[in-house]
């Protein structure tokens, strides 16, 4: 495993990227395609498909822990926190085209406003042009979503984001991008579920809900101690 430290925007954000993270891609996306088809989430924004991870899933459960416990040490060193615990995970497939898209999936989300709850995204399949960017908001210049910042930066989300259209590839006239990760096989991102991100997502990408074919990932959420 081959670890780099990034740091985005103003607010200096760590995001850990780290390659080579499992060594056995194949046998991941195996196991994903024995849990296949995967359902919509009720009730997520996700613009895709998921099966939520269990300690039912055997294998697939068990290489999702080690997983973690592979880059304890990475997450410890660049968030400075003594610990964490895992709250959820899942095999995870961009599966809705840009043009049917609702206005909330076409621009950059949160996945929460404490700076401790932290996303682990492998990628597990090649999909070109794809991986993940980090951005600012124009009118509030928000880079990471707080309590005390949370209805500013949905109030601009929602009169700014009208005119968007498919997924958010870059900097348009809402959000400016202030950093991204590519998308690469084997490869592991980490960063707040508080900074703002969203999914780089080409609009020739096959939008499969084979986990052989498509844009297979394994997102995981922990929660930091400190």
């Amino acid at each position: 495993m081959t670890p780099r430290l990034l740091r985005v925007g103003q607010s200096q954000s760590p995001v850990v990227v780290v390659d080579d993270v499992s060594g056995d891609v194949a046998g991941i996306v195996a196991m994903a395609a024995a849990l296949a088809p995967f359902p919509q989430i009720p009730g997520s924004h996700y613009p895709g498909v998921r099966h939520v991870l269990s300690p039912g899933d055997g294998p697939a459960h068990a290489y999702a822990t080690a997983l973690l416990q592979a880059v304890a040490p990475f997450i410890g060193g660049a968030f400075e926190v003594d610990g964490f615990d895992w709250i959820e995970g899942s095999f995870s497939m961009v599966t809705a085209a840009p043009a049917t898209l609702s206005p909330v999936q076409r621009m950059p989300h949160f996945d929460a406003v404490d700076p401790d709850y932290l996303a682990v995204l492998h990628y597990l399949s090649e999909t070109r042009g794809s991986g993940t960017a980090f951005y600012r908001q124009r009118a509030t210049r928000i880079e990471r979503v707080t309590p005390a910042n949370r209805d500013a930066f949905i109030a601009a989300a929602r009169r700014d984001g009208a005119g968007l259209s498919g997924y958010t590839n870059g900097s348009n006239a809402a959000f400016e991008q202030i950093g991204m990760v590519e998308a690469k096989t084997d490869r592991l991102v980490i960063y707040q579920g508080c900074l703002l991100h969203s999914g780089i997502i080409p609009p020739d990408m096959a939008f499969s809900d084979d986990p052989r074919i498509g844009r297979l990932t394994t997102n995981l959420f922990v929660q930091a101690r400190r």
